[in-house]
């Protein structure tokens, strides 16, 4: 299982990384406390034994100065009698010129530094503890104390050991310590990825129930959703049904004002053609041009109401081919081949009578000036600085006489008519031009690489 991270604006991105900084963060805190409680035990018992081997060395001094001889009994840790092994004692008479001194065997022909002469303060009964280097360059853990026997002198008891060992033991530890925690850390990074996995999988189900809306394949959210996420999925379903109802109304009533015009027109047109004069030939022309205006601005307002439609989308491959057939048969007489490059399984995000609108009269306008040949290819197209978005980038190219800048702008222009022996109103471009726009895409015409004119027309698609 792996997560995709996007950038901060992820939700998924986010939980994980809040959740695995704050388990860091933890582990660091607990193993920064664990250390320094584990380092306090080990230093605590390593100065518990030296303690107990202080004791016992001034409990024999004790005696020992009673029977008139200087040194401790037998301490029972051979280390003590092996030169160099770390560990020390060491009794310094005090109170004559000579400072008698008796040490374990284990210095050699070292002695152990005095605490006093290294300025650690004494405690209560003149006893001293710190960290000194020894004879060998090791650091040494002394505790010293002073004991007054009586007529029998004033010694300075001291026993030393090296922290190798106690250092060694915590090393040890810190390691064990870091294989666990860090097994932890991968473990919690794992619960942590399958939580944001399984927690988000709502709102990824619902973002493929709406890209499958806005594919035209599907006209509503399907499925279970939590309590959170439930109520955002029955309002979507709710403005989606508005949706489609106010476009069906908004068709209806598109298709009642057409009616409701038409009729009056026809009725103008018929009684100034049974009275011929210059008044009826004027108004005979007028109401033709306010029919024209009034089908072209119908035609917007229908494309405008049809690129609002959600989840609508038309496989192109089929309309197109339907398309060339219906051409090829047309425009047969004066022999032009018109031919076709497509990508596979394209889709057209909105209806098909609008996209057959559309390429219809590019190809319609391509055969009325091709000299012999129309091509079109269709393939995806994605657009800079978008992350989602596809287009459908549509080419028409004819090899025809072309047209200037000045006469590809005029063309797109309604009611323009460049060649008044072809046939047409002069509204088929832009026609195109505004259903284009109405969904969100455009139409640029420009030089064709065949000598004529190239259409190429943007498209939101999948």
């Amino acid at each position: 299982m792996t997560l995709k991270f996007l950038p901060i604006h992820s939700i998924s991105a986010r939980l994980f990384l809040t959740a695995a900084a704050s388990s860091a963060v933890v582990l660091l805190i607990a193993s920064f406390f664990i250390t320094a409680y584990y380092r306090r035990e080990a230093e605590d018992i390593f100065e518990r034994r030296l303690d107990v081997y202080l004791r016992a060395i001034v409990a024999d001094v004790s005696e020992a100065g009673e029977e008139g001889r200087l040194g401790p009994g037998q301490l029972g840790d051979p280390q003590f009698e092996l030169p160099g092994s770390g560990w020390y004692w060491q009794i310094t008479r005090l109170d004559n010129a000579a400072h008698e001194i008796k040490a374990s065997r284990s210095l050699f022909v070292g002695l152990l530094p005095k605490l006093s002469d290294l300025g650690v303060a004494a405690e209560v009964g003149g006893f001293r503890r710190g960290y000194a280097l020894g004879p060998d360059g090791r650091r040494l853990r002394i505790l010293e104390r002073i004991i007054d026997v009586g007529d029998m002198g004033v010694y300075l008891v001291q026993i030393a050991a090296s922290t190798e060992e106690m250092e060694e033991q915590i090393e040890r530890f810190l390691l064990g310590l870091f294989v666990a925690f860090a097994t932890l850390a991968i473990a919690l990074s794992g619960v942590a990825a399958f939580q944001v996995r399984f927690g988000l999988k709502p709102l990824r189900l619902l973002r493929e129930e709406l890209v499958a809306i806005g594919r035209g394949e599907k006209d509503h959210i399907a499925g279970i959703y939590p309590n959170e996420v439930a109520p955002l999925v029955e309002e979507a379903n709710v403005l989606i049904g508005a949706n489609r109802d106010i476009l069906e109304r908004a068709r209806l009533q598109v298709g009642n004002l057409a009616h409701a015009l038409k009729t009056p027109l026809s009725v103008i047109v018929n009684e100034a053609d049974a009275s011929p004069s210059m008044l009826a030939d004027k108004i005979t022309e007028q109401a033709n041009l306010m029919r024209d205006q009034i089908s072209f601005y119908l035609d917007r307002a229908r494309a405008a109401a049809r690129g609002a439609t959600i989840g609508a989308s038309t496989q192109i491959e089929p309309c197109l081919e339907g398309l060339l057939r219906t051409f090829r048969k047309i425009y047969a007489p004066r022999k032009i081949q018109f031919s076709e490059t497509i990508a596979k399984d394209l889709r057209f995000l909105g209806e098909r009578q609008d996209l057959e609108e559309m390429i219809g009269n590019l190809l319609d306008n391509a055969g009325k000036w091709a000299q012999g040949e129309v091509k079109i290819e269709i393939t995806p197209f994605k657009p800079e600085n978008s992350t989602n978005r596809l287009l459908l980038q549509i080419i028409i190219d004819d090899d025809g006489p072309g047209l200037s800048p000045t006469q590809r702008e005029q063309a797109t222009q309604r009611g323009q008519r460049l060649d008044e022996s072809k046939p047409g109103s002069g509204l088929g471009l832009s026609i195109v031009a505004d259903l284009a726009g109405a969904y969100g895409g455009g139409l640029k015409l420009e030089d064709s690489p065949s000598g004529g004119l190239r259409a190429e027309l943007l498209l939101p698609g999948f």
